[in-house]
């Protein structure tokens, strides 16, 4: 197989299966990725080689495909959650916090300039127009890279498409916070629930984000439910990798109800 720059990926070297591997097939060869291509393929490969482009650099790229039709991106080189509870200490750092919020600002600012081919098609059928960024919409704990103390980038892009900065960070404030299901945030090994409003800011004030956080209030539930119901149509639809996911969907909404029972002074800045 050639990528883009003429090189020939050796096929017969070792895959070794990526976390997450078991659902979206992800494996490493050598040192590049290959992932099962999805009808959103040529959307997201759109939207990384746009990220290279302008010099994004916490992504991975593009390099081609191979004889199965697999896509195949370079690897994201350093630590990641693994599929083991709890998670490793870095995720609940206040240095995550920040980086995670400079990460985002950094990606909605360069999709500001992105205009996607006619007739693309995104995972969760969004509909681009002029004025929205492009979110990752995963950018959580389970798909960051962590190296030397900092963040890398973020994998597995099937899910990025057009979006307002918030709904994006809606799902960043979910799980970095984390605002998700207390019963799941337990598992991975968070115990300051009673922090969760300065991190909230924290996160949002490495963003730059100067709007009215208390719509988050609203914004962060909705956004759950929305997860919830793309989880539940492609299931519906009789794909077995959301069908399995159908449990992450009722957290999602056990979620959206949690929030919503947080006072108002969760929002604002320098509530304890």
């Amino acid at each position: 197989m050639r990528g883009r720059s003429g090189l020939r990926y050796n096929l017969a070297m070792e895959e070794e299966r990526l976390a997450g591997g078991r659902t979206v097939g992800a494996v490493r060869i050598g040192d590049a990725v290959h992932r099962p291509a999805q009808p959103w393929t040529p959307a997201v490969h759109a939207v990384l080689r746009h990220l290279e482009a302008v010099g994004f650099d916490g992504a991975p790229r593009v390099l081609g495909t191979d004889g199965q039709g697999r896509e195949v991106l370079t690897h994201l080189v350093g630590e990641t959650t693994g599929e083991a509870l709890p998670w490793p200490a870095w995720v609940f750092s206040d240095t995550a916090l920040v980086r995670v919020g400079k990460w985002a600002r950094r990606l909605h600012d360069a999709t500001e300039s992105f205009v996607p081919p006619p007739g693309v098609r995104w995972l969760a059928g969004q509909t681009w127009r002029p004025g929205l960024i492009v979110g990752h919409h995963d950018a959580a704990p389970w798909n960051a890279v962590w190296r030397d103390g900092d963040l890398v980038g973020f994998f597995d892009w099937d899910t990025a498409g057009p979006s307002s900065r918030e709904f994006d960070l809606a799902f960043m404030v979910l799980t970095w916070v984390p605002l998700h299901a207390r019963q799941l945030v337990e598992r991975t090994g968070f115990t300051a629930f009673e922090d969760r409003s300065r991190r909230l800011h924290l996160l949002l004030d490495a963003y730059g984000y100067d709007g009215d956080r208390s719509a988050f209030a609203d914004v962060v539930p909705a956004r759950a439910r929305t997860n919830a119901d793309v989880i539940d149509r492609l299931a519906g639809g009789g794909d077995p990798v959301y069908a399995a996911l159908l449990p992450v969907a009722a957290d999602l909404r056990q979620a959206a109800l949690e929030v919503e029972a947080l006072p108002a002074s969760f929002w604002t800045r320098g509530s304890p």
